[in-house]
């Protein structure tokens, strides 16, 4: 890597400010996007497979309403792992670097997702088919927890202070890219005979995951650690090296929550949007299997529209303020889109899809990377992004299909108890947001003088027009 001092130098002595060089700078964002696509083609694959196929293949014989019900029970054992693949990845991720624990998590989340598509039906070996399956979802889980933290740090702290909210949110624009290519090729099998589609059509996307494993692993091999992390590296090893993870509960337990919270509506919205609609439309035959799909895709490419310029608009006006502008959208549009989804036409779920899960993720969602991020120095940096992200994830998006689910049943029928859900979700993120203070016009090394009680020089504004020029 390219810095932008004298490398013979300390940059805690000279004050200077390091960053990749341009060809580096691509490379890691490419890395960054083309992994977490990987890892959320199989994670989010899964979630539209449990709305449209699992009931219909492994809980086949329970009453329709309750195998759906049971079938995101299962999808749910994914974000409790989540955190915990937080929890371990993140720590291992803050004393051994980024790069090395993203290696694992890619091949974690391949290998289960393979062997999901080769698992036997509940008709050939009974019970133990429904217990495989939530075992491989929970290390999807696993991997996945610890892969959104490390992706996008190695952006984060490798960007200008000037893009580093568009750089971080490369690992967030993966997320819908490989929903995308999911969701289109489980489209692309529903047109087969239900009969072929049940036996044999719905397994092909999931072994396609060792096709895709492959290629992240080698687009990996080629990134190097960030600099930041090998700075702060070289100085523990002079010093007693600190447990990561401990550090950050004893000692980083506000901006702990701040992530957490502020987290909640983005990660709710794509349970809610991403999951339970799906299903709800199918259920409901509003709409074909195919049809739903193909709505979701284009959704999930009008995703990634607005995480970038959501994101682009942080590195101008603030993390914060953005993020506060998508919680109130998304509590603004909350009743519109359900009721657009209710609506039973094929451009309703469209729209629906645009505004409910395109806009407001996207808002939501975009800078959020890098506004966890500025909460924590380097040391702590990966667990706590990890552990914030997921456990958002697993409050916000685990839970959030079985409880829809129930909240129609509960009110008739009627959609309203979503809407009341939904709302009160953006209304927690807000309250996350607003206990936070925005750090997004600090360069990196004073995130970590901050935090270690050292003052830095006054924070400087954020810029109005300089955007990324590495990027």
């Amino acid at each position: 890597m390219t810095t932008s001092h004298n490398s013979s130098a300390s940059p805690e002595s000279q004050g200077a400010v390091y960053h990749a060089s341009r060809k580096d700078m691509r490379r890691i964002l490419f890395s960054s996007f083309m992994g977490t696509a990987v890892e959320y083609y199989d994670f989010i694959l899964y979630a539209t497979a449990a709305g449209i196929v699992f009931n219909k293949v492994f809980f086949a014989d329970l009453d329709p309403a309750i195998a759906i019900f049971v079938s995101f029970g299962t999808l749910a054992v994914g974000y409790v792992a989540r955190p915990l693949g937080g929890l371990i990845f993140g720590n291992l991720g803050d004393r051994v670097g980024r790069k090395t624990i993203l290696m694992a998590t890619v091949l974690i989340m391949g290998i289960a997702s393979t062997l999901m598509g080769l698992m036997p039906t509940t008709d050939q070996i009974g019970i133990w088919a429904p217990l495989l399956l939530v075992s491989l979802r929970f290390f999807q889980g696993l991997a996945v927890g610890g892969e959104w933290g490390g992706a996008m740090l190695l952006a984060f702290e490798s960007a200008k202070r000037q893009s580093r909210g568009f750089a971080s949110s490369f690992a967030y624009m993966g997320a819908p890219a490989g929903t995308i290519l999911g969701t289109l090729i489980l489209s692309l099998m529903t047109l087969l005979p239900s009969a072929q589609f049940l036996a044999w059509g719905w397994r092909v996307p999931f072994i396609f995951s060792a096709a895709l494993m492959m290629v992240a692993i080698f687009i990996r091999m080629k990134v190097s650690e960030s600099r930041v992390f090998r700075e702060m590296s070289l100085a523990s090893e002079k010093a007693q090296r600190k447990v990561p993870v401990a550090d950050l509960f004893r000692n980083h337990r506000k901006p702990l929550l701040a992530a957490v919270l502020a987290g909640l509506s983005g990660q709710m919205t794509q349970g809610l949007m991403g999951a339970w609609a799906i299903s709800y439309a199918v259920q409901q035959a509003i709409l074909a299997p195919s049809e739903v799909l193909n709505m979701k895709a284009i959704g999930g490419v009008f995703t990634i529209v607005f995480i970038i310029i959501a994101s682009r608009l942080s590195d101008r006006f603030g993390r914060r303020r953005i993020l506060v502008i998508g919680n109130l959208t998304a509590m603004a549009l909350a009743f519109p889109v359900l009721f657009l989804l209710d609506a039973g036409s094929m451009l309703a779920f469209l729209a629906a899809m645009i505004l409910g899960l395109s806009l407001v993720q996207g808002f939501t969602s975009g800078p959020y990377g890098a506004f966890a991020g500025e909460l924590f120095p380097t040391s702590v940096r990966y667990s706590g992004t990890s552990v914030g992200y997921q456990l958002a994830s697993t409050l916000g998006a685990g839970f959030t299909p079985m409880i829809a689910t129930a909240l129609v049943i509960a009110g008739g029928g009627n959609l309203w108890m979503v809407g009341i859900l939904w709302m009160g979700f953006s209304a927690l993120a807000l309250g996350g947001l607003l206990m936070s203070q925005d750090r997004s016009g600090e360069d990196i090394q004073s995130l970590d003088r901050v935090e270690s009680g050292v003052e830095s020089a006054a924070t400087p504004e954020i810029p109005g027009k300089q955007l990324a020029s590495n990027i």
